[in-house]
């Protein structure tokens, strides 16, 4: 089948909203809005695994360092894992006091009285409910005429305001969601949310969250900033409601329906890190917090250690960050091209440390968000980091990480300019080699032993260090792990790789292993050895032994 050659016939355009004299054009982002994640409930319902309970308690605690003050963590009414979930969070302690968690629900009798047990005992929280209000959401799915909606809307506002009543030993605050916002009509979006307020009857001090989702980002960001700045214009009790922006990425824009819906005076946003959720995801509230901060505006986020949170995510989500996320990916500080490398160069040499960040191509310090400036210039002769790459893959059957392609490449740089020539293959093995499989001192490993027992891994491994041998011992969930309790400092594996050099009985197996060594930067080690988990203790000790070298020569 093929696409319509004239999809008018099957497609219509979304129509406009008649605001003449619109004002959000003019307007810029001067201020931080108020950030909710999704990740636990938005975000979790849309992974192919959902997280367990421990992998959203790691996720709930990574977003709360990263300074985000209200986090929606499940649908405690739709499941059992979310319910216990959120108990866990109240009853073991684990929110802080700066902190309101938000619980979603279905405009439901039933479903709304499970979601306050759920709550019970929680000093704040937010209760958020929806029902959809889009034209075909009416006709399709609830065979709803306007009315009915608004009803469903308001029986459930005095269900919810009569259970918060009864359980005054919360602090309860209150958001309402015309769902499918972005295609409903926006004066009957007014209706149900003004119809809503009446039951609320929210203040200046007590502040009803009015959040308007682009559900199915279904027209171009203006048309939805559009209907912010009419929504704003028209409800009741402007000043006692926070309007809040829920948008995703159906059409690849949902960043900039974000940006011009607070231009247009939302006063919140919710949203994913680094976009994940349903279809083509949530807003990416990284990107809406760093493209802030290019700005001067300061996003109350803390983002100083991006490649920790990326870690954290791409465990818990089991989804890779893309290599050219804005910001974050791997790749996106980084020039292959001469003349943008010769832009990039220049431009580090003129910059002021302490002036206006204005080096070509960079449109953020990456050093602002922990990332290494060795990731920026490559190596640029005549091969470069892909040429590189291809030769040991060719010729040696090694396949570099990405990560560590970018801190290898640095390496053969360094010897391309000593040298002023093209290295070969053989001259970039040799330096692979003596980089990374002959990093051996400190500690130099001279044998193992591995015992594994339903689950629990106990390693021991003998070492010499200084003309004299040691002994360590240490246990975990698998050898890895049980090594890293065997060290003598604190060192934290970012990232694993594994595969086969060769096939039969002359196959290899090759680890490459990314540690961070005490809070310091990451590093690479490499080890191969015919027995996978040989060549894994034998990367670890090559990554360590890297580490501890930098460390020294820091210090010195």
């Amino acid at each position: 089948m093929t696409m319509l050659k004239n999809p008018s016939t099957k497609y219509r355009a979304f129509p406009t909203i008649d605001i003449p004299d619109r004002t959000w054009p003019s307007k810029t982002i001067t201020q931080a809005p108020i950030w909710l994640s999704s990740d636990l409930r938005d975000g979790n319902q849309s992974l192919i695994e959902p997280m367990d309970a421990a992998k959203k308690m790691r996720f709930f605690k990574t977003l709360v360092q990263v300074g985000i003050k209200e986090i929606e963590v499940g649908f405690p009414s739709a499941s059992q894992t979310d319910f216990d979930f959120v108990r866990e969070l109240i009853e073991g302690g684990h929110i802080p006091d700066d902190v309101t968690i938000q619980v979603l629900t279905q405009a439901r009798e039933d479903l709304i009285t499970r979601t306050f047990e759920s709550l019970k005992g929680a000093k704040q929280a937010i209760v958020h409910y929806y029902n959809a209000t889009a034209p075909s959401f009416r006709r399709i799915v609830f065979n709803q005429d306007k009315a009915g909606v608004v009803s469903i809307a308001v029986n459930a506002a005095q269900i919810i305001k009569r259970l918060a009543a009864a359980a005054p030993e919360t602090d309860w605050r209150f958001e309402y969601s015309p769902e499918v916002f972005s295609s409903t009509e926006t004066d009957f979006a007014v209706e149900v949310c003004n119809a809503v307020i009446e039951v609320f009857q929210p203040t200046p001090g007590r502040k009803l969250i009015l959040n308007l989702p682009a559900t199915i980002e279904a027209a171009t960001p203006n048309i939805y900033a559009d209907q912010i700045e009419y929504f704003g214009r028209h409800i009741d009790k402007r000043d006692s409601v926070l309007i809040s922006l829920h948008t995703h990425n159906d059409r690849g824009t949902g960043v900039a329906a974000t940006e011009l819906g607070l231009m247009a005076g939302a006063d919140r946003v919710e949203g994913c890190l680094f976009g994940n959720g349903e279809r083509t995801g949530n807003v990416d509230l990284v990107t809406v917090a760093l493209n802030m901060y290019t700005q001067g505006v300061d996003p109350q986020l803390d983002f100083s250690d991006i490649d920790a949170v990326r870690k954290v995510v791409e465990e818990c989500n089991q989804l890779p960050v893309h290599p050219r996320h804005p910001y974050v990916g791997d790749l996106v500080h980084t020039a292959f091209s001469g003349s943008h490398q010769d832009a990039i160069r220049k431009g580090f040499a003129q910059q002021d440390p302490n002036g206006i960040w204005e080096v070509p191509y960079l449109p953020i310090d990456p050093a602002d968000i922990g990332r290494s400036y060795e990731a920026v210039i490559r190596v640029n002769s005549q091969s470069g980091k892909g040429g590189i790459t291809f030769l040991l893959e060719q010729e040696y059957g090694i396949s570099l990480p990405r990560r560590m392609q970018i801190e290898f490449s640095q390496v053969v740089q360094k010897e391309t300019d000593r040298l002023g020539l093209e290295m070969s293959a053989a001259q970039i093995y040799a330096l692979l080699e003596a980089e990374y499989l002959r990093a051996t001192a400190p500690y130099a490993l001279k044998g193992h032993r591995l015992q594994e027992e339903n689950g629990t891994s106990a390693v021991d491994v003998e070492v010499a260090a200084d003309g004299e041998v040691a002994h360590w011992r240490g246990i975990g969930k698998g050898p890895l792990e049980a090594l890293v309790a065997a060290l003598p400092v604190k060192l934290e594996i970012m990232d694993y790789h594994e595969h086969a050099i060769g096939a039969g009985s002359n196959a290899k197996a090759a680890a490459y292993i990314e540690v961070r060594l005490d809070g310091e930067r990451p590093l690479h080690g490499i080890g191969i050895d015919e027995n996978i988990t040989t060549a894994s203790i034998r990367a670890l000790f090559s990554a360590l032994n890297r580490a501890l070298r930098e460390a020294q020569v820091a210090a010195a």
